[in-house]
């Protein structure tokens, strides 16, 4: 089938290589450049369990925002569904249960997340037996409770599967620094690597290449190995979402990484650059351990990973929430600022992203054909591809 224009990626996280791949799927020739692969990037950091906006960790306010989340989120979560089935994938297909510290018939916003997400998932049970089912403390505090089936994702594998998946495809991959604005450089980014498009999925990188501001909210996640010998081996994961009333750190994260291994979060410090933490020099991390074993006693049992007892990242935020558009008079079109969310995202933006860029292709062919050209860009390789 005949190709379309060329396209290049900035940045090679999980929204990044998602790009690619969707990208691909619009018959464009794709090239990845980025500064850092995995396992140097955000996304290997990420707790990757999928969550229906606001994340637990999402900090998404703005309704016109969490309209396109929703449909974003489970354009993924049918894609995860699918890649579930491929132990390659590093994609698991479980139970997640998420509590509450009042009845969720008791506050509007929970009652309408829940009624929202109900008909949306799959093995959906709104049940406080849950609590004392999984072990829960009573002395925690929760009082009502509900699940479903989630993807839940093993960064490590997943963005190793992604890369090869790219390449596979026929992405090129390039190992390369883009500085400075991408609009004040755009020509000369088209002409180096002969690109139509420039998809912008520079997460926080997008402060250097956008005169967009942005910030990081901090987050990190305490490894312990779940093999089952110190404890049964969970197999769903445990959420409990930050109370805004509370004005501390409170949220409970818990969930399965891969075969044998759990992860315990969530921490979120805005404005924090430093990813030098961990449990003997920032109490917030201990705070946050400690804090998941009175939630979920029999971890009190297990063994702290000693090859990496802890991960800290940077989430990408703006002020604005998700920017998923095409950016008007240019070829650049923007996938960034997914903050706690990047890979529940990451199908649902990415093919919003080569959808956009095959609706752009696509008229500036025809308004060739007639011998117009109201594009903001010539296709660079018009030539080959019409």
């Amino acid at each position: 089938m005949r190709e379309r224009g060329r396209a290049v990626v900035v940045g090679a996280g999980v929204s990044g290589l998602t790009t690619a791949l969707c990208l691909r799927a619009e018959r464009f020739s794709v090239t990845i450049v980025a500064d850092r692969f995995a396992p140097q990037v955000t996304s290997v950091v990420a707790g990757a369990l999928w969550e229906w906006p606001p994340a637990v960790c999402g900090y998404h306010h703005d309704q016109i925002s969490l309209e396109r989340s929703k449909a974003w989120c489970m354009t993924s979560y049918r894609r995860f569904i699918d890649l579930a089935g491929d132990p390659a994938t590093g994609v698991h297909f479980r139970p997640a249960v998420f509590y509450f510290t009042s009845r969720v018939e008791e506050r509007s916003s929970d009652l309408r997340k829940m009624n929202e997400l109900r008909d949306q998932v799959q093995g959906f049970r709104h049940d406080a037996s849950l609590i004392q089912e999984n072990g829960v403390s009573p002395a925690y505090g929760v009082v009502d409770a509900y699940m479903h089936m989630a993807p839940m994702v093993d960064t490590d594998q997943y963005m190793d599967w992604l890369r090869q998946s790219a390449v596979r495809a026929g992405c090129e991959i390039r190992q390369q620094f883009v500085p400075g604005s991408l609009r004040d450089h755009e020509a000369a980014i088209r002409s180096a690597f002969g690109a139509d498009i420039i998809a912008n999925c520079s997460g926080l990188g997008a402060m250097q290449l956008t005169p967009e501001p942005m910030y990081p909210l901090r987050g990190a996640l305490v490894r312990v190995k779940n093999d089952g010998r110190r404890f049964p081996r969970i197999t769903a994961a445990h959420c409990v979402s930050h109370d805004e009333s509370s004005g501390g750190q409170d949220i409970v994260f818990i969930v399965p990484r891969g075969e044998d291994m759990l992860v315990l979060g969530g921490l979120a410090e805005a404005d924090e650059w430093s990813t030098d933490i961990g449990l003997h020099n920032h109490q917030p991390v201990r705070d946050m351990y400690e804090r998941c074993l009175r939630f979920l006693p029999q971890l009190a049992q297990g063994e702290i990973d000693p090859a990496e007892p802890v991960r800290a990242g940077l989430r990408p935020f703006r002020r604005a929430n998700v920017r998923v558009d095409h950016e008007a008079g240019t070829s650049i079109i923007h996938n960034y600022a997914h903050g706690g969310a990047g890979v529940t995202f990451s199908w649902g933006c990415a093919r919003e992203v080569a959808e956009t860029a095959a609706m752009l292709w696509d008229a500036s062919v025809r308004d060739r054909s007639n011998a117009q050209i109201s594009m903001p860009f010539p296709a660079a390789s018009a030539a080959a591809n019409t």
